[in-house]
């Protein structure tokens, strides 16, 4: 049974584009994989709080207080969804030119020495693997291509953090030009969508 975990992290609620491509992917991922088990996470209406002085040794640590324990609780809960999951799914508005906070606060408990990464002499390791990602990211401007791509600290910051654990096999998705009027943003959101509907219906591998 495919596993498909669903990280939503916008704040701007039902209109938000990303929000509406993440729903196209699950209904996309579905078709391709019936019977599968969906497990959502709304980091942008439900955030998971930030690590503070309070509660950064529960990830970091050895955790001891009330709130240490709590975060590290959190932390493995996450950690666990993250593992069950075949497919990952993320929606990823661009905020100041990089990421939601709520998303970033998801990677700061999810990136834990020796639970999804480890270091060696040889360097840091990802320990998850055999995993497909899907991100959906939702930007006002068009950063993919020209002058306006070296201000995209979006798309190689989450490239990164996902190597960092393991997971390479990642697709992106830009929906861009949003705020360039009404044309260009329903433009957007259908070659959004069939890009999705290519990839959802894709093995692991092809979309590799």
């Amino acid at each position: 049974m495919t596993n498909i975990l669903v990280l939503n992290s916008s704040v701007l609620g039902n209109g938000s584009v990303s929000r509406i491509l993440v729903e196209e992917a699950i209904h996309r991922l579905l078709e391709a994989n019936p019977g599968a088990t969906v497990e959502e996470r709304d980091l942008g209406t439900a955030p998971i709080p930030h690590l503070v002085t309070a509660n950064v040794a529960g990830v970091r640590g050895v955790p001891a207080t009330k709130a240490e324990l709590a975060a590290r609780v959190l932390s493995d809960e996450l950690i666990a969804e993250l593992r069950a999951a075949d497919t990952v799914v993320i929606g990823a508005p661009m905020y100041n030119f990089s990421i939601p906070t709520g998303l970033r606060a998801w990677f700061d408990y999810v990136l834990r020495p020796g639970e999804t990464f480890s270091y060696s002499e040889a360097g840091p390791q990802g320990l998850l693997s055999g995993k497909r990602v899907i991100v959906i990211e939702s930007r006002g401007g068009f950063y993919s291509e020209g002058p306006t791509q070296a201000l995209d600290f979006q798309e190689p910051y989450l490239r990164t953090l996902l190597r960092f654990i393991g997971l390479t096999d990642v697709t992106f998705i830009h929906a861009e030009k949003l705020g360039f009027g009404p044309q260009a943003r329903e433009a957007a959101v259908t070659a959004a969508k069939t890009k999705i509907a290519a990839v959802a219906g894709q093995s692991p591998a092809e979309a590799a």
